[in-house]
Parts: C-alpha cells; sequence; structure tokens
C-alpha cells in the first residue's frame, strides 16, 4: 500500500517523509539561533546541530540581516550552496557535511507567536528588521513553545558548533534535575578549543558589575566538580543557555529593552532561586565569540558598537533591578571613559559616553 504525504507548504524544500518511528517520538528540546548578517556561521553551526544524536527541533530567526542570508541559507538547505568543512580539530563536528536537500519551512517573523512549528528540520523565521538579541530569541522561544512535545528550549548563539551529543546530554541533565529553570553546558573557545570560555556560566559581582566566567581560560583537562559549578553559578552564559517551558511560562521570555547584553542576568535575577540552575558538565559547544559587533572578553579587542551596548545594558540592569546601586555604576562607568582614552581608544570612550548619556550609538 502506497504510504500518503502531506501538501508541502509554501518555502519548504522538498524531502521524502521520515520514517514512522521517527515521527513516533517527537523532539523534547528546541534550539533557537539567531542570525544577524552571519550566514556562513549559522551555516556551520546547523551543520552540526543536524548531526545530534538526539535531534532537536530547530528555529533560526533571522534578525533584518542585509547580507542576503535567508537567500543564502535557503540555498545551502536545498544543495545549491556547497558547505565546505573548515580546516582544523573542529572539522570533525561538521564533516562531512549532512546530506543535503535539508527539509526548511520559511515564515514571516509575525506568525511566530501563533503558528505551529511545522514538520520540518530547520524553521527559518524572518524578521524585517533587527530587533536585538533578545526580542529575536523570544521570536523563537514564542514558536518553538507552540509545539506541545518541547519541554526545553536551548539559546545557541549562531557562531558556535556543539558536539554531537550536546542535545542529549542537556535533556538528560534538565530531566534529572528538579524544578529546573536554566541550564548552561561547556563551553570552550572555537579558535583554542584546548581551553574553556565558561564552565555553565559566570560569577557576578553586584557592586562592580563585572562578571567572569568559571572556569575561564584554563585549560579543559583542568578537572573540575559539576555539582560545585553549578552552585557558584550566577548566571548561564548566553551564548549557550536552555530554559525550561516551566521558566518560561512562570519567569517570562527576555527582557527585550537590553538589544544586547545583560538579558542572561537580568532572568537570573528574575528567578530568584524560584528554578533550580543545572549544568550539562557532558554537552560541550564552541564559541567564535562576539562575531556579529566584535564583542569579546580580551582586554582592548571590544569594538566601539560592543562598548557602547555593554555599558548601556549595564546601566539598565542596575536601573530595573539594583536603582540604588546606579550611582555606583556611573561612577565605574567614569573611570572606564577615561581608561579607554588612556589606551588612546577615542571612539570607544565616545560610544560609552553615549550610552551613559542615553543617546543612540549613532
Amino acid at each position: 500500500m502506497e504510504r500518503m504525504t502531506r501538501p508541502r507548504m509554501a518555502g519548504e524544500v522538498p524531502l521524502p517523509e521520515p520514517p514512522p518511528q521517527v515521527r513516533a517520538q517527537p523532539a523534547r528540546l528546541a534550539v533557537v539561533v539567531v542570525n544577524w548578517n552571519g550566514w556562513q556561521d549559522t551555516v556551520e553551526c546547523l551543520e552540526s546541530l543536524l548531526r545530534q544524536s538526539l535531534p532537536p527541533r530547530i528555529v533560526v530567526v533571522d534578525n533584518g540581516s542585509e547580507d542576503g542570508s535567508v537567500e543564502r541559507l535557503q540555498a545551502w538547505a536545498e544543495g545549491r550552496l556547497p558547505y565546505e568543512p573548515p580546516v582544523g580539530p573542529l572539522r570533525r563536528l561538521t564533516d562531512p557535511p549532512v546530506e543535503k536537500p535539508v527539509r526548511m519551512v520559511v515564515r514571516p517573523a509575525a506568525e511566530a507567536a501563533t503558528a505551529r512549528p511545522a514538520e520540518a528540520e530547520v524553521t527559518l523565521l524572518v524578521s524585517p528588521e533587527n530587533v536585538g538579541f533578545s526580542a529575536g530569541t523570544n521570536l523563537g522561544l514564542r514558536h518553538a513553545l507552540n509545539d506541545p512535545a518541547i519541554a526545553y528550549c536551548w539559546c545557541l548563539n549562531n557562531d558556535t558548533v556543539a558536539d554531537p551529543g550536546a542535545v542529549k546530554a542537556i535533556v538528560a541533565r534538565m530531566d534529572a534535575t528538579h524544578r529546573v529553570g536554566m541550564c548552561g553546558t561547556q563551553v570552550r573557545y572555537y579558535h583554542r578549543p584546548g581551553h574553556w570560555q565558561a564552565l555553565n556560566g559566570h560569577r557576578f559581582n553586584l557592586w562592580t558589575g563585572q562578571s567572569r566566567g568559571i572556569g575561564h581560560n584554563l585549560p579543559v583537562n583542568r578537572p573540575f566538580d559539576p555539582k560545585k559549578v553549578a552552585r557558584e553559578t550566577d548566571f548561564v552564559l548566553g551564548a549557550s543557555l536552555a530554559v525550561s517551558r516551566a521558566f518560561l511560562e512562570t519567569v517570562g521570555f527576555m527582557e527585550e529593552s537590553y538589544f544586547l547584553y545583560f538579558e542572561e542576568m537580568d532572568w537570573a535575577v528574575r528567578n530568584r532561586g524560584r528554578f533550580a540552575t543545572a549544568f550539562a558538565h557532558a554537552a560541550v559547544v564552541y564559541h567564535k565569540e562576539g562575531g556579529s559587533i566584535g564583542s569579546s572578553d580580551r582586554k582592548g579587542e571590544r569594538s566601539a558598537m560592543s562598548e557602547y551596548y555593554l555599558m548601556r545594558s549595564r546601566l539598565r540592569f542596575y536601573r530595573r533591578n539594583f536603582p540604588l546601586l546606579l550611582p555606583i555604576q556611573y561612577g565605574l562607568g567614569l573611570g572606564l571613559v577615561l581608561r579607554r582614552l588612556w589606551r588612546r581608544q577615542p571612539a570607544k570612550a565616545a560610544a560609552m559616553v553615549r550610552a551613559m548619556l542615553g543617546l543612540d550609538f549613532s
């Protein structure tokens, strides 16, 4: 007897229906990836996600890109734009490229909150403008939660690649954690895979507004205690941050006024012990760090735009959550401006001053 096939949806790359045993086990975790003028990184990220031992639902949000990202992502999915795995030790994560075509459904962002996710390997939501990282992520989260099978959502930067067991490790850890809210992973440097950017997340100094990744810059062969890491995590690193459906329904989505930076710290403060923070220590992600606007945790390497949004979001975070400490932040901010001037970085100093005065970047 012939198997019946469903009608093809608009914008969908044709692909034979998956076997019944695959359809009978819907994904419980959705990965949300925000793309802004970075289709090359996003393609590499998707190539790694499509090789996961536990297949996730994948939602990509294009945030008003101006580099032809939407068309190029479609061309990659259809097999018209070949993917070339990188040279180096991380080639193993995306070599050989996944078989094409990849079934992709393209939808306008306006449908994100109401449309049921399609039975496709990748859903691409297209925003006509750059609404910021937080708002872009929220578009993907709201769309993913329209699938009742989704228990967890993994917010993943587009300039990352994941080990093939990452999704399985995250789901296992979150399943095993009572009243889980947020969960991080190992995040290693893409260009220095032998060193961590962070284990799970950061410790945060409330007085200075500064944070530092747990295990930051240490070699990955250094032993660590996963339970201790989870206890010491003040906030999970936003480059690889999983949240539960219950957390989103209770604490809410990312605060969109930040546009960029501090959204994960704001999430942690709003949580305030209502949900547990877990650490999926067996999940490994490699992060290129700061590809879109030049953010970096290395001294002197942040772009003027990154400095602007970091200062603006820091002040906004304190105004929202700890207003009595806001004067201290302005004083520390002035010190940072003077430091940039001393380093002969006038453009960065000017960007920070504009942020402190509540002015636009340009």
